[in-house]
């Protein structure tokens, strides 16, 4: 098979390394979707694997010991970590990890129990709505109002974010070119496909131009290609200085974080990037393990074994 060399790109004086990728079996399904020879999928796999600009100094996002309690069931237990400016985040794991109480603690949706957490400088604890008004939100369900056309409900949320006049105008367009939407702009968003739902779902949340975007297993549902046109959205938008914390159990996606933490009972296992996480797995077999496979190390080397 053809194999391409590492690159050495020159951006505006800044040095971008891009790192080869090994196609994988979704590359090949997307190329058979989009009719496009394997060469030009392989190109594109490199594409998306490539190593953005690297995130500012400044933590937009932090968590310092969270606790989240529910009567005498402990769901988040001493959660810590950062998130930079320009940063995608991740946080995985099963079912039952902890990861969404954690989500939703800084996000401002949950109330905190003990430690201290801060969005864009604003303490959760004291000013959450001031910290909510700073981020986009996405969640995992369809979470719109499928009785209204798409054209309503950006109307409707671009009011609700104190957008006005012109402004709240060019958003309204800029939503709908941006997200492919336009041609749907008069379809009531229940009639939707799942794909052109998550479209709008992140259009709203992209209204009101956040620093901040919370994603919560945003791709839940779509079909891969979907997923990997949405993924292609949320990297170019970190490449433009919105900070991403995102939420999935799907590995593969775990891959176009720029770091993560791996929960399993309401307690972090491990943070770091995803190379660093395949490189530290032990029994994954022949060659460079899968994000599957580390994870699934991790899980057996904290005896948690029974939660993959």
């Amino acid at each position: 098979a053809e194999a391409f060399a590492p690159l050495d790109l020159v951006d505006a004086g800044e040095t971008l390394h891009l790192t080869p990728a090994q196609p994988r079996f979704e590359d090949y399904f997307i190329a058979t979707l989009k009719g496009t020879d394997r060469h030009a999928d392989e190109q594109r796999a490199i594409e998306l694997q490539q190593h953005r600009r690297p995130a500012g100094d400044g933590d937009v996002i932090t968590a310092d010991n969270l606790v989240r309690r529910f009567g005498s069931f402990v769901a988040v237990d001493r959660v810590s970590f950062r998130v930079r400016s320009g940063e995608i985040f991740g946080l995985l794991g099963a079912n039952g990890a902890g990861k969404t109480t954690t989500f939703r603690m800084l996000c401002g949706l949950l109330p905190i129990s003990s430690g201290h957490g801060t969005v864009a400088g604003l303490n959760l604890r004291t000013a959450a709505a001031a910290a909510r008004a700073r981020i986009g939100y996405m969640a995992q369900r369809f979470s719109l109002y499928g009785n209204l056309t798409v054209l309503q409900n950006l109307r409707f949320f671009s009011s609700a974010y104190g957008l006005r006049g012109a402004r709240r105008n060019r958003q309204i367009d800029w939503a709908l070119a941006t997200f492919s939407l336009e041609p749907y702009a008069a379809t009531d968003s229940q009639t939707l496909a799942l794909g052109y739902k998550q479209r709008l779902a992140l259009a709203v949340a992209l209204m009101h131009e956040p620093e901040v975007l919370f994603l919560d297993e945003p791709t839940s549902g779509v079909d891969p290609l979907a997923r990997r046109e949405f993924w292609t959205q949320i990297n170019s938008l970190a490449d433009q200085g919105v900070t991403v914390l995102v939420t999935t159990h799907f590995m593969e996606e775990a891959e176009y974080c720029d770091r993560l933490v791996i929960m399993a009972e309401g307690r972090v296992l491990a943070e770091g990037t995803p190379e660093a996480m395949k490189a530290r797995s032990t029994g994954a077999g022949q060659g460079e393990p899968t994000m599957e496979e580390a994870f699934i190390s991790l899980l057996e080397t904290n005896g948690q074994g029974g939660q993959a």
